[in-house]
């Protein structure tokens, strides 16, 4: 299992970062490895909402399958990963103060064998962290310029 940790201070009130993340269909905005989300759930919000995504990375594409376990407005979106990589996610929201928000990104993931396992996993992860550092970065740009 690895885990991928990634922060940003985002300048926006807690509020406004919250608005940008909690809408999971926009997710694709902002996130460079997710191509497109289907809810599997008539919710599409809170905890119990469940989704498909067609995630891609380079050549390689998978669609991952998500359910939200906790969902605390506006500070934490948790997730379960149930589909061949299996796992748990978070984004966790921080008020630094009125107008900045930071905002924490982490992926704890097990590989299935056909993406290398144990050995792909490890690969895996500095390419993960880039990727999602730039979503991240994205985000960011997304709610600033709001």
């Amino acid at each position: 299992m690895i885990t991928v940790r990634v922060c940003a201070t985002i300048e926006a009130p807690i509020e406004a970062v919250w608005r940008a993340v909690e809408r999971i269909e926009t997710h694709t905005e902002w996130m460079q490895d997710a191509v497109s989300i289907t809810f599997e759930s008539e919710q599409h919000e809170g905890v119990g909402t469940a989704f498909a995504c067609l995630t891609r990375i380079g050549p390689l594409s998978t669609t991952d399958h998500f359910v939200v376990t906790q969902w605390e407005p506006p500070t934490l979106m948790a997730i379960d990963h149930r589909g061949a990589v299996k796992g748990d996610a978070d984004f966790r929201l921080r008020a630094l103060d009125a107008a900045r928000t930071e905002f924490c990104w982490e992926e704890r993931l097990r590989f299935p064998w056909w993406l290398a396992g144990a050995l792909g996993e490890q690969i895996g992860r500095p390419v993960l962290h880039h990727v999602w550092s730039g979503n991240v970065e994205r985000l960011k740009a997304a709610v600033e310029q709001q």
